[in-house]
């Protein structure tokens, strides 16, 4: 039996444990600090209804990552609550369950998602059509098409965030859709964010492909490539992400393996260039000790060099200690309803605005995002034909003014600051809940620059598997981290995949977002 002991429970450690046990030889262990399945992507309880941490549509154009999301919750074959209410189209599989009836299902769901700037909206990813043009006002339209034809001219030198979206957007339409919402998200300016953080997020989108979609749409073309911040439908479980982590973990256990909750990593033991053990400290301060054959390692990367004491240079730990995180904060607020009036044709319970985000530009509040619960599934509202449920988003560092509010002023600023953009009424909040997440998104400065001195000594201790998000200290989406990890357990069982491919999904600007 070879024996493997992961750490953290979040979507690439539970993928790695249950694609390693899918061969009977394997004895896996799953570490977990918290006493939560799904890391950034649990879905929070909260008097009957749901909250979502961070929103995650499951959409990948890797066909492989789609069979494996749908083998486990199939794609609904009956309409959901809300469509079914609004006598709305949907697309449903044959022979598929029926959310009305049956839990494990997994919906498709309408993307829609906005900027609010200046109290109008647009379309996230900005889109060129009359009704932006009509809120951006005709002037600074054709400031904006003038500033991007000279981008398109004058190339930047790609040394920053900054210059990757102008290059692609323009001054204008950068200013306006990206540099305050940037700088809120990481507390950086852009101007001072490497733009591998462009390359990975954004990716192909830029003025030039939502042109290209435009024009594919208007002629009805499927041919040619669709980025993926332009792809319209995506997939969610019933009750939100945790509950298809929920499942994964319960798989994971029938099949033999063990996840062990409330166990914080504290020391890597290396011999001779591999791991040999972990040890942890349980809630009670007990000390436990895991030995092993192999270890895959979803754990921040400056936790898990610094758990390995002496054995890195100082170099490698001034690095790694170097990393930056950023901290996160979400405040749900039950209100019976949203001051917004839906413009759109799309028809909503309530008729309450259709957006699964709302992005918010405007730098006179500290808010970044808005989720609006009842659009990404009516089955995470206890009762969405009355009340609307919605998570308020701030992006903070662990220790700042922000995160170091107490719980009641926090949930005060949230009402407050919606009050003030016109989007509720104080009278009409309900309820409220509070969840703060610790390093939700690995950044990309200070010392990321030199982040390769720490990959490459990772890659020298031969049964080490670095994964996931945190992991690998790279701003994946769900998709990627899990191909992280199906990748790690085909080169365990033998396999012939290197650990250097490991570290490449997600890093070349063509790999995975093009199909």
């Amino acid at each position: 039996m070879k024996k493997t002991v992961i750490i953290g429970a979040g979507p690439a450690g539970l993928t790695a444990a249950k694609e390693l046990l899918k061969k009977e030889d394997n004895e896996v262990i799953v570490l977990e600090a918290t006493h939560v399945l799904g890391g950034i992507s649990q879905t929070v309880k909260h008097n009957g209804n749901r909250m979502d941490i961070g929103g995650h549509r499951f959409f990948s154009k890797d066909d492989l990552i789609m069979e494996w999301w749908t083998s486990l919750m199939p794609l609904q074959g009956a309409p959901s609550y809300d469509d079914k209410v609004l006598d709305r189209e949907c697309s449903l599989a044959e022979n598929g369950p029926d959310p009305e009836t049956e839990d494990v299902v997994m919906l498709k769901r309408h993307r829609v998602s906005r900027i609010y700037y200046k109290n109008h909206f647009f379309d996230y990813p900005v889109s060129l059509k009359w009704d932006t043009i009509k809120n951006m006002g005709f002037f600074t339209t054709i400031g904006a098409g003038f500033s991007y034809l000279w981008s398109a001219i004058f190339k930047k030198k790609e040394d920053s965030l900054e210059n990757f979206y102008i290059n692609r957007f323009g001054k204008v339409l950068y200013k306006m859709f990206f540099a305050g919402y940037t700088e809120k998200l990481w507390g950086r300016s852009p101007k001072e964010i490497s733009a591998d953080w462009g390359a990975q997020r954004v990716k192909g989108l830029s003025v030039r492909a939502m042109l290209k979609d435009i024009f594919r749409k208007i002629f009805k073309s499927n041919k040619g490539e669709v980025e993926t911040s332009l792809i319209e439908e995506f997939l969610y479980p019933k009750y939100g992400p945790g509950q298809l982590w929920e499942l994964v973990a319960s798989n994971v256990e029938k099949l033999g393996g063990r996840i062990m909750f409330g166990r914080t990593v504290t020391g890597i033991k290396q011999e001779n260039g591999k791991v040999t053990a972990v040890v942890c400290t349980t809630d009670e301060g007990c000390e436990e000790v895991y030995e092993l054959d192999n270890l895959i390692s979803s754990m921040p990367i400056n936790d898990l060099i610094s758990a390995m004491g002496d054995a890195p240079s100082t170099e490698v730990k001034d690095v790694a200690k170097g990393l930056p995180f950023r901290d996160f904060i979400t405040v749900g607020l039950l209100v019976d309803k949203l001051e917004l009036e839906n413009k759109t044709k799309i028809k909503t319970l309530s008729n309450i605005v259709p957006d699964c985000w709302i992005y918010v530009q405007d730098c006179s509040v500290k808010l970044g995002r808005i989720q609006i619960f009842n659009n990404w599934s009516p089955y995470m509202v206890e009762n969405p034909d009355e009340t609307v449920w919605i998570g308020l988003e701030y992006f903070c560092t662990e220790g700042d003014e922000l995160w170091s509010l107490p719980k009641e002023d926090m949930i005060a600023l949230g009402i407050d600051e919606l009050s003030k953009m016109g989007i509720i009424k104080k009278e009409s909040v309900k309820d409220y809940h509070l969840e703060k997440i610790k390093k939700a998104y690995p950044a990309y400065f200070d010392t990321y620059a030199d982040f390769d001195t720490v990959k490459d000594y990772l890659l020298t201790i031969d049964n080490l598997y670095c994964v996931g998000r945190n992991g690998q200290h790279r701003y994946n989406n769900m998709d990627h981290s899990m191909l992280t990890s199906i990748l790690t357990a085909a080169a365990i069982n033998g396999d012939a995949v290197k650990r250097e491919d490991i570290w490449t999904i997600n890093t070349e600007k063509s790999y995975h977002e093009k199909k």
